[in-house]
């Protein structure tokens, strides 16, 4: 499975069900741009498994990262069965990550 793009219109059912990473960045963040292949490695790692890997551009979803109380970039929030349990700011090792996915999944 390939890194899914969120929307305000396709969030909801996009991680409705099991674990999901969403990615918020913007094309001007240079921080994001450094865990770009990281979310990339993670959506290879996981493609069999029931865990989505998502991005959400800030620039074009700006009403939707309000909402979802971004305050910095890069932040990827961490889903459980639709609802944001969790969040990682900054730039962090995929190390992280997955010792996220692996407790909740």
């Amino acid at each position: 499975m390939a890194v899914l793009h969120i929307t305000q219109d396709n969030m909801d059912e996009t991680i409705k069900n099991g674990v999901s990473l969403i990615d918020v960045w913007a094309d001007w963040c240079m921080p994001c741009k450094l865990i770009a292949p990281i979310i990339d490695e993670l959506a290879e790692k996981y493609e069999e498994e029931n865990v989505k890997i998502c991005k959400l551009n800030l620039d074009e979803a700006e009403d939707l990262a309000t909402e979802l109380g971004i305050m910095a970039i890069p932040t990827v929030l961490c889903c459980k069965d639709g609802e944001v349990v969790d969040n990682l700011v900054g730039v962090q090792p995929i190390e992280a990550y997955e010792t996220w996915i692996e407790n909740h999944s």
